[in-house]
C-alpha cells in the first residue's frame, strides 16, 4: 500500500469523525432524540423533555467533552459500578502501554527503519508515492546491527507491559475488595445455587432441601427457594404485556382508529374490547398455568439456598456436600436480577447437546468468515483484483479510486461483517448452559475476542501470504521464517484497519447510528411520549474484544511497523472521552460482576506478548541475527512464568472472596439494625419474576396473589 492510500483513508475517516461529532452535538439537544442520546438522564429524572424551541439547539457545542473529561473514577464507581471502572482502566492501561511504546517506536525504531535500504530509498520529495513498507523493519537488510535496537525494544516493552499488568491486577483486586466492603448487604452474598438435588420417593424437592440443610448446616441455614419450570408462563406474560400496551395506547390516543373490520364478512369491532377479551383469555391461561407451575411435578431439581452469614454460604459453596460428587452440586448465586431463568427450563440432555451445537456453530462461523477475509485481501492487491475482474482495469487506473479500494474499502468490509459476530456469540453463549447474564456475557466476550484474533489477524496474515507467496506451505522447514516475513507484509493493511475500524466504530458509538435509525422508524408507531423505555447497558462482549484486539495489533506491530502507534493512540483517546460520556448519559448497569472481566484482559495481553516474542524470534532468524534470536528465547518463558504467578496470586480473589474478608464483613453487620429486614427480604429474593403477582385487566383479581405461596418458601 502506498502512503497516499493511507492518507486517503485517514482523510475519509477524519472527516467522518468530525461529521459524527458535529451531528452528535446538535442531535443530542433535540428533545425527540433524548431517548437515544441521554436515556439514562431521562430515566433518573436528571433531564426533562423541553418542547419550546431555541436557537441554541442548532449550534454544536463541546460541553459534553468537558463533562466527560472531568468525570472522576470515584464518581464513575458510584454511578456505574466497578465493571465500568475496570472497562475504563482497560483503555487507560492501553494508553500507557502505547505511549511508552510510541516514544520508542516513533523516535527510535521508525528512523532506524527509514535509514535502511533493503527495499528502496525513501523519496522525501514525493513522500505520498512511497510504499508503507519502507517504514517497517522489512527495510533493514539482513545482518544489520541496527536490528539490535528492535531487540532492545522488545525487552523494554515486555518488561513495561508486565509491570503494568501486575500493577493493574493488584489495583483492581484491591478495588474489588473495597467495593465488597462499601456496598450494602446483597442477596447473592448470602446465597448459593444447589443443583442435582436427589429426591426420595414421596417427598418434594423443597422438602429434600430443607431436610438436608437443616441436618448438615443447622447453625447457618436460613431459607431456600425451589426453582420451577416457568417458560410457558413467561411467554404468556410477554403476550399479555404486549396486549396491555396496545390497549393503553388506544385509550390514551383518541385520534387513533378505535374500530377495525375483521373476518370474511368484515364485522366492525371495537379494538379496545377486542384486545381486552384477548387479554382476559391470556390471563385465564396464566391462572391455569400458575396452578400447574406450583405443583411439585414442575419443580426443577435446583434451589437457591440462603444462609445467615456470608461465611456460611462460602463454606457450603466450597465444600462437597455429598459422597456422590454429582449430587448436591453447589455454585455461587448471581445477583437476583442477573439470573438467566430460561436456563432452568431446559433439561440436562438439552444443555449437553447445546454445548456440542455451540462448538460446531463456532467452527462453521469461523470457516464461513474466511470468505470475506479472502475478498478483503484481494482488494488490497490491485494486481490480483485486475485478474479477478478484468473489466475493472480502466477504473482501477484512476488514482483516487485505487486509493479508496486499497486503503479504505477492505477495512470497512471487515468492520461490517464483524458487526454481526457479537450478537451471534451472545446467542450461542445463552444456550451453552450459563445460569446468569453476566456469565453469558463473559463467555461471549471470550468467543468474540478469539474469533476476532483468529479471523482478522491470523486469517489475514495467512491469506496474505498465500496471495503473495504460495510456497509458504510447500517448504515446512522454513514456515517460521516465512511467517516472520508474512506478518510485517500485512502491516499496511492493519494500519488502515486501525484507522477505518477503530476511529469509525468509536465515533459511531457516540453517534449511536442504529438506535437513532430505529427510533426514527419506531416513533410514528410508538405509544404516547410518556411511555416507559428501557435504559441500555453497555455491551461489554462487543467493546472489550475490540479494544483488546487493537492492543494485540499494537504490541505485535510496535517494533515491526511503529507507524501504527500514532493511529492507535488517536483511537484510544477517542475511546477514553466517548465511553466516559456514554457512561454518564447512555448506559446504566443491569448487574455487577465486580471487575470479573479483568482476567480476560490480562490473558489477552499475555497472549499478545508471547505472539510478539515468537514473531521476533522468527524475524531475527530471518534477518541473519542468530544471537538476537537466541537471547529472545527466554522472554516467552519468563512471560508465561509471570502469568502463572499472577494466576496464583490474584485470580482466586476473582473467583470467590477470601474468608478473611467475609468474616470481617459479617462481624460488621452484627450490630446493623437493618439486617432483620434484610433477612426477611432475602427469603423471596430469588423468586422467579414470572411467578410474582401481576395484574393487567380489572377482572383478573386472582392474578394479584403470589404464584408461590408462603408454605412453599421454607425458612
Amino acid at each position: 500500500m502506498l502512503v497516499s492510500a493511507l492518507l486517503t483513508s485517514v482523510g475519509i475517516n477524519s472527516g467522518l469523525c468530525v461529521l459524527f461529532f458535529t451531528l452528535y452535538s446538535i442531535l443530542r439537544k433535540q428533545p425527540t432524540n433524548y431517548e437515544v442520546y441521554i436515556p439514562r438522564l431521562i430515566a433518573e429524572g436528571s433531564s426533562k423533555r423541553r418542547s419550546h424551541f431555541n436557537l441554541e439547539r442548532l449550534i454544536p457545542s463541546p460541553g459534553w467533552v468537558k463533562r466527560a473529561w472531568k468525570l472522576s473514577e470515584e464518581d464513575l464507581l458510584s454511578t456505574s459500578g466497578l465493571d465500568a471502572v475496570v472497562f475504563m482502566r482497560v483503555i487507560t492501561f492501553s494508553l500507557r502501554v502505547f505511549l511508552f511504546a510510541g516514544v520508542i517506536g516513533i523516535f527510535v525504531l521508525l528512523p532506524v527503519n527509514c535509514s535502511g535500504d533493503q527495499l528502496h530509498d525513501i523519496d522525501f520529495a514525493d513522500l505520498s508515492n512511497n510504499s508503507l513498507d519502507v517504514f517497517t523493519i522489512s527495510n533493514l537488510s539482513s545482518g544489520s546491527k541496527r536490528l539490535w535496537a528492535h531487540f532492545s525494544a522488545v525487552y523494554l516493552v515486555t518488561a513495561f507491559v508486565c509491570y503494568l499488568l501486575y500493577y493493574e491486577y493488584k489495583c483492581i483486586t484491591g478495588k474489588r475488595i473495597d467495593f465488597f466492603h462499601s456496598t450494602k448487604p446483597q442477596p447473592h452474598q448470602f446465597t448459593i445455587l444447589v443443583r442435582s438435588i436427589p429426591v426420595s420417593a414421596g417427598s418434594s424437592v423443597s422438602e429434600s432441601v430443607e431436610r438436608f440443610f437443616m441436618e448438615y448446616h443447622p447453625s447457618t441455614y436460613l431459607s431456600h427457594m425451589v426453582v420451577h419450570r416457568s417458560s410457558k408462563l413467561q411467554s404468556l406474560i410477554k403476550d399479555a404485556k404486549k396486549l396491555y400496551k396496545r390497549i393503553t395506547h388506544l385509550q390514551s390516543e383518541p385520534n387513533q382508529p378505535q374500530y377495525r373490520h375483521v373476518g370474511f364478512f368484515r364485522h366492525r369491532v371495537d379494538l379496545v374490547d377486542h384486545y381486552g377479551k384477548k387479554l382476559e383469555d391470556i390471563e385465564e391461561n396464566m391462572r391455569l398455568e400458575r396452578s400447574e407451575v406450583s405443583l411439585a411435578t414442575q419443580e426443577v431439581r435446583a434451589a437457591f439456598v440462603s444462609f445467615k452469614s456470608r461465611y456460611g454460604a462460602a463454606v457450603a459453596f466450597h465444600m462437597k456436600q455429598s459422597i456422590n460428587p454429582t449430587e448436591w452440586v453447589t455454585e455461587l448465586a448471581p445477583e437476583p436480577n442477573d439470573v438467566y431463568w430460561p436456563f432452568f427450563s431446559s433439561s440436562f440432555m438439552r444443555r449437553w447437546l447445546s454445548k456440542i451445537v455451540v462448538i460446531v456453530a463456532c467452527i462453521l462461523l469461523t470457516i464461513l468468515f474466511l470468505i470475506p477475509v479472502l475478498v478483503v485481501q484481494g482488494l488490497t492487491n490491485l494486481n490480483q483484483l485486475e485478474i479477478w475482474f478484468p473489466f475493472l482495469k480502466s477504473i482501477l487506473t484512476i488514482t483516487f479510486v485505487s486509493q479508496v479500494i486499497t486503503g479504505y474499502l477492505p477495512s470497512l468490509i471487515l468492520q461490517l461483517f464483524l458487526k454481526i459476530v457479537p450478537p451471534i456469540m451472545e446467542f450461542l453463549s445463552s444456550i451453552q448452559g450459563y445460569i446468569c447474564h453476566s456469565d453469558i456475557e463473559k463467555s461471549a466476550c471470550n468467543k468474540v475476542l478469539w474469533f476476532t484474533i483468529w479471523n482478522i489477524f491470523f486469517a489475514t496474515v495467512f491469506s496474505g501470504s498465500v496471495l503473495y507467496q504460495v510456497s509458504i506451505f510447500l517448504d515446512p522447514k522454513h514456515i517460521p521464517a516465512k511467517l516472520a516475513s508474512a506478518v510485517p507484509a500485512q502491516a499496511s493493511f492493519f494500519i488502515a484497519y486501525v484507522v477505518t475500524s477503530g476511529w469509525t466504530s468509536t465515533s459511531s458509538e457516540l453517534f449511536r447510528i442504529i438506535p437513532l435509525i430505529w427510533s426514527l422508524i419506531r416513533k410514528p408507531f410508538s405509544c404516547c411520549s410518556d411511555e416507559e423505555f428501557e435504559v441500555p447497558s453497555i455491551p461489554y462482549h462487543r467493546d472489550i474484544p475490540r479494544i483488546l484486539f487493537f492492543g494485540l495489533l499494537g504490541i505485535t506491530y510496535f517494533f515491526l511497523a511503529p507507524l501504527i502507534l500514532p493511529f492507535l493512540l488517536v483511537y484510544l483517546c477517542l475511546a477514553y472521552i466517548i465511553y466516559r460520556n456514554q457512561f454518564l448519559n447512555v448506559y446504566a448497569p443491569k448487574y455487577e460482576t465486580a471487575g470479573k472481566f479483568w482476567p480476560i484482559v490480562h490473558n489477552s495481553m499475555i497472549f499478545s506478548l508471547v505472539l510478539m516474542q515468537a514473531i521476533a524470534i522468527g524475524l531475527f532468524t530471518l534477518k541473519k541475527l542468530p544471537l538476537a534470536s537466541t537471547l529472545i528465547f527466554p522472554l516467552p518463558v519468563l512471560t508465561l512464568l509471570f502469568n502463572e504467578y499472577c494466576r496464583k496470586r490474584f485470580l482466586p480473589n476473582f473467583i470467590a472472596y477470601p474468608a478473611e474478608v467475609l468474616i470481617k464483613r459479617d462481624r460488621e453487620d452484627r450490630n446493623d439494625p437493618k439486617m432483620a429486614e434484610f433477612y426477611d427480604n432475602l427469603v423471596a429474593a430469588y423468586q422467579d419474576p414470572a411467578l410474582l403477582p401481576i395484574q393487567f385487566s380489572a377482572n383478573s383479581d386472582s392474578l394479584n396473589s403470589p404464584l408461590i405461596s408462603a408454605a412453599q418458601v421454607r425458612h
